[in-house]
C-alpha cells in the first residue's frame, strides 16, 4: 500500500473519532534549518513606546529640571532571552557612546542588534525629541522580555518525535540625558578608605574568649 495511501486512512480515522487531535500542516515545522515564516497575528509591544508621547506639567522654576528621555525597542530578535539578559546588563549606567563602542567588542550575535537600537535611539532623540546633543545621554534602562516561541517538531530514532523551540525575544532601552551616575546599582560599593575603616574597627572588636 503507497505511504500517501496510508496517511490518507489515518487522516480519515482521526477525523471520525477525534477531531481536535487534527493538527494543520502549515501549523508544523518539522525541519532544524532557519524559517522565514512567524505567527502574522502575533503584535509586537507597544506599551514602552507611549511613555514617548506622555507630556508633562511645566515645572516650577525652584524644581530640578526634569531630563530628556527616549524610549525605543526592537522586537522579535531571534535569541535567547537569557542570553540577552547579559548584555542588556553589561551596558546598563554607561554613556550611550561608550556603550556602543563597548559592544564593537563583543562577539556574541546580538551585540550587533542592541548596539544598532541604540543608534536608533540616538537619532530618535535628536529628530523627534529636540534633544541637542544626542552623545551626551546614558543607558538608564535596558532589559529584555520574552517574545514569541514557536514550536516544531525534530525527528529522532525509532519514530519518536522530539519537540523544539525557536524562541524570541523583545529588547527595551531608555535613554536619558546627562552624564552617567558614578554608581548605578545599589548599595553603591564603599571607596577604599570606608573599607580601611571597617576592616580597623573589625580587627579592634577581636577578642579571645574565656581567657583573662
Amino acid at each position: 500500500m503507497a505511504l500517501s495511501t496510508i496517511r490518507n486512512l489515518a487522516g480519515t480515522v482521526l477525523k471520525q473519532h477525534s477531531p481536535s487531535l487534527i493538527v494543520p500542516l502549515d501549523k508544523i515545522h518539522t525541519s532544524t534549518a532557519k524559517f522565514a515564516w512567524k505567527n502574522e497575528q502575533y503584535k509586537a509591544p507597544q506599551g514602552f513606546l507611549r511613555y514617548n508621547e506622555k507630556v508633562y506639567p511645566p515645572q516650577g522654576p525652584d524644581e530640578e529640571p526634569r531630563p530628556g528621555f527616549v524610549c525605543h525597542q526592537r522586537a522579535n530578535i531571534k535569541y535567547s532571552p537569557k542570553k540577552m539578559w547579559y548584555l542588556a546588563s553589561f551596558i546598563r549606567g554607561m554613556a550611550v557612546d561608550e556603550a556602543i563602542k563597548q559592544l564593537k567588542f563583543v562577539t556574541k550575535k546580538a551585540a550587533k542588534d542592541i548596539r544598532e537600537v541604540l543608534e536608533e535611539a540616538k537619532e530618535l532623540a535628536m529628530k523627534d525629541h529636540n534633544v541637542e546633543y544626542p552623545s551626551n545621554m546614558w543607558v538608564a534602562e535596558s532589559f529584555t522580555g520574552k517574545g514569541q516561541v514557536i514550536k516544531g517538531l525534530r525527528r529522532h530514532a525509532r519514530r519518536r518525535p522530539g519537540l523544539v523551540e525557536y524562541r524570541y525575544v523583545h529588547y527595551f532601552v531608555r535613554l536619558e540625558e546627562g552624564t552617567p551616575p558614578k554608581h548605578y546599582y545599589l548599595p553603591y560599593p564603599k571607596e577604599p578608605h570606608e573599607q580601611l575603616k571597617e576592616w580597623v574597627e573589625q580587627m579592634r572588636k577581636r577578642k579571645i574568649y574565656n581567657s583573662l
